[in-house]
């Protein structure tokens, strides 16, 4: 043999055999092949904090047959990836081999076409020692942090949780929001709105208009209304204004974390996953990036598919600054490796997560779009507050014609807000006005979209760790809960003006609901408090940035890693030294008040096992679980005792009674001796008859292994799922629509579904 490639992933060993033939061999290393050892801390503190590296269990017959091929071959390719992470591997594949840097060579690219590979190969250089020491000591501080925390915990709180540099300091970003979401008060105000008819124009144009002030009292409110019964209305004054916007620059790992949760409702490690597919079959360059570069062969591709399809108007080739600090200039954004590449094969979520990679991509080389902004001011006789009328005309719609950026904290995007013409003095006869209560909104929880973009705001972690950290604080330790926040239900009393009768109507507003955001648990402001109490320099967001600057500086060669490890380390030990010395944390515990009928005592505490109610005292007491979201600090007495509802006999099928109650992973039924798990969103204290019984014959007709239906002729299965019932066709999946029965769902039924979902 003459030469081995060794790549990270065995997804692209395929890929590149292919472009290299056969005087190559390419193996995966499937990651790093060596940790820091299990058995203690894994860094000897008293020899430079110099890492104690393993071979994991699992990576021995990985390593033995590498081994093995690289004594055989002439010459040995490092091919990890281009980041800190694949110089490590590069590093400790050197080492572990046994190789000489006169049989190895380290090459890099960051797309997986042919021409990429082959100029790799004719430009390799040495393994750059400055990044692996950089990689080195983000490893060894964050054991260090993570080793030393953990057991204090362990010990303070509860068992089995977990500590760490990131990820501590993304709980507390997330922990902050709330306490200043239960710190807001709200306010309420009356808003006036007024739909105008342009005299002059045609009967059924109507133009909403918006009172640029706001009264704190509905009496206000309502003394504007009847000051303005007869009043005459006139267009005061119009503005008009050239404005410009420009399209966002291409992916970079966190700007595609954040674009695929608002537009694709994709989780940040789904979004991740879908990408590293995409990089390793070659159809996008590499998707661990903080620079927003492209290369000009990637620019002019994008141009002449720019002119070619859109017309040469559309075409404006830039180069992006990246702003991102310690971003890498020689990589690029994340793009497709083929611009004329307008779709792939693959799954839906991989389709549509190129789609937007593409989008994205050619909306950055288009040109600017062209807006007319419009303000006109409408003026009545007997008031001297202005209505306000803002409108919004595209003249030329340059990247618009292809891609809008998505907002965190808007629905839908923006387009035309179009008025007719309208000249000063024209009159504006009054249809409707409305005084409508109005409250003021406390700040938005976090979705992992804003978190990720808040943490590269404060320079914390880097774009490979977001993924992991959002993962570990919502799965691995339960400290956060990825839901929706059902909102507060407050009457309010809105005012109506038509000709010259005001009317009052009450209605039902519902304030502060959020969907898909990162909602702390009980355990997370425990976790949170304990760590702010006792190791602040920890959870302190300019440290955590600051890390990040030495271990940018190190990767350049201008820092020692383990000086950086030595100065954080010694105050940190003597930190945990003393916490440890320090009694119990005392657990948070909450009076509500009484139970009536009883008058026993309803306390909130946190256990164990996590929080939860007490009701009375001795051998008489009741305890019940708080759901997830709930907390001691807000969680009420109505609510509390809503707990104890549980369980609950729903009704009978089949002559046995259906129970709904909870258990210690999550609500479930009971019924005929077996248990069903209620599906996520499904509330075992509302759930009806008819719903359990639906979910007890839908379990109860799938066979042993999850499979309700198949149909050999066109290879389709009909299976459930974690989320519920699903089609599976040649590999892929496809979701079934809300109200098809998948229990009696037909073969003809299934191909419509599949052929709808292609489209």
């Amino acid at each position: 043999m003459k030469n081995l490639l060794i790549v990270e992933s065995p997804g692209k060993v395929k890929t590149i055999q292919k472009y290299l033939g056969e005087d190559f061999t390419v193996k995966a290393s499937i990651g790093h092949i060596r940790d820091l050892g299990q058995k203690g801390m894994g860094v000897d503190i008293n020899n430079g904090f110099q890492p104690k590296y393993e071979i994991p269990e699992d990576k021995k017959k990985v390593v033995a047959e590498l081994k093995k091929l690289a004594d055989k071959a002439d010459m040995v390719w490092l091919a990890s990836d281009e980041d800190r992470e694949g110089e490590a591997i590069a590093w400790h594949l050197f080492d572990t081999l046994g190789l000489s840097e006169d049989k190895s060579k380290r090459i890099v690219f960051h797309e997986i076409t042919k021409n990429a590979i082959q100029q790799a190969i004719k430009t390799p250089r040495n393994i750059d020692i400055n990044l692996v020491h950089a990689q080195q000591a983000r490893r060894v501080l964050d054991r260090l942090v993570g080793f030393e925390l953990s057991p204090i915990l362990w010990k303070k709180i509860q068992p089995k949780l977990s500590a760490g540099r990131v990820q501590s300091v993304a709980l507390r970003l997330v922990v902050d929001r709330e306490r200043e979401i239960m710190a807001f008060k709200k306010e309420a105000s009356y808003r006036i709105e007024a739909d105008f008819h342009p005299e002059g124009t045609k009967s059924n144009v109507k133009v909403k208009a918006v009172l640029g002030k706001k009264f704190a009292t509905i009496e206000e409110a309502e003394a504007f209304l009847k000051d303005s019964i007869g009043s005459e209305y006139t267009v005061e004054d119009i503005v008009s204004k050239d404005g410009v916007r420009t399209p966002a620059a291409p992916f970079t790992t966190s700007t595609l974390q954040q674009e695929a949760s608002r537009k694709l409702k994709m989780s940040v490690s789904t979004t991740m996953r879908l990408a590293q597919s995409l990089y390793e079959r070659g159809l996008i360059t590499y998707m661990r990036t903080d620079s927003t570069n492209l290369s000009s062969l990637a620019i002019n591709t994008a141009k002449g598919f720019i002119c070619d399809n859109f017309g040469d108007e559309y075409s404006r080739p830039r180069q992006y600054t990246t702003h991102s600090k310690g971003a890498q200039e020689a990589h690029e954004a994340i793009r497709p490796t083929f611009i004329e590449n307008t779709s792939i094969e693959g799954t839906p979520q991989e389709k549509r997560l190129y789609d937007l990679i593409w989008k994205r991509t050619m909306a950055s080389q288009m040109a600017d779009a062209k807006i007319l902004k419009t303000d006109i001011t409408v003026k009545g006789d007997k008031r001297p507050e202005p209505f306000n009328i803002q409108a919004s005309r595209i003249l030329f719609d340059g990247f618009l014609k292809l891609y809008i950026e998505g907002s965190d904290d808007a629905e839908g995007e923006d387009g035309e807000v179009l008025i007719p013409k309208l000249d000063i003095g024209q009159k504006m006869n009054l249809l409707q006005m409305r005084g409508e209560c109005k409250f003021s909104q406390p700040p938005l929880r976090y979705s992992e979209a804003s978190l990720v973009k808040k943490l590269e705001e404060l320079g914390i972690g880097r774009p490979s760790t977001y993924a992991p950290t959002i993962t570990t604080l919502t799965t691995g330790r339960g400290y956060v809960a990825k839901g929706d926040k059902p909102g507060e239900k407050v009457k309010v009393v809105n005012l109506l003006l038509e000709g010259s009768t005001i009317s009052r109507h009450e209605k039902t507003e519902v304030i502060g609901a959020e969907r898909g955001k990162l909602l702390p648990q009980e355990i997370g402001l425990l976790v949170t408090d304990y760590l702010m109490n006792n190791f602040g320099q920890v959870m302190d967001y300019d440290f955590t940035a600051t890390v990040e600057k030495d271990f940018d500086l190190i990767a350049s060669g201008n820092l020692v890693w383990n000086s950086v490890i030595s100065d954080f380390y010694t105050p940190f030990h003597q930190r945990v030294d003393s916490a440890l010395e320090t009694k119990n944390y005392n657990r948070p515990e909450k009076e509500l008040g009484l139970e009536p009928g009883t008058g026993a005592p309803v306390r909130a505490k946190f256990g164990q096992w996590g929080p939860y109610i007490q009701i009375g005292e001795g051998e008489d007491r009741k305890f019940a679980r708080l759901a997830p979201g709930q907390l001691i600090e807000t969680i009420t007495l109505e609510e509390a005792l809503k707990l104890f509802e549980l369980p609950r006999t729903v009704g009978q099928l089949d002559g046995e009674d259906i129970v709904a109650t909870k258990g210690r992973f999550g609500p479930y039924l009971r019924h005929a001796g077996k248990n069903y798990s209620l599906p996520k969103g499904c509330n075992p204290i509302t759930v009806t008859l008819e719903e359990c019984q639906n979910i007890i014959k839908e379990s109860s007709s799938v066979s042993g292994n999850g499979v309700l239906a198949e149909f050999s002729g066109s290879g389709i299965q009909v299976l459930k799922g974690r989320y519920g019932p699903y089609i599976k066709q040649n590999g892929t999946n496809y979701k079934i629509p809300r109200g098809v029965d998948a229990a009696s769902i037909s073969e003809e039924k299934c191909l419509e579904i599949i052929k709808l979902a292609k489209k």
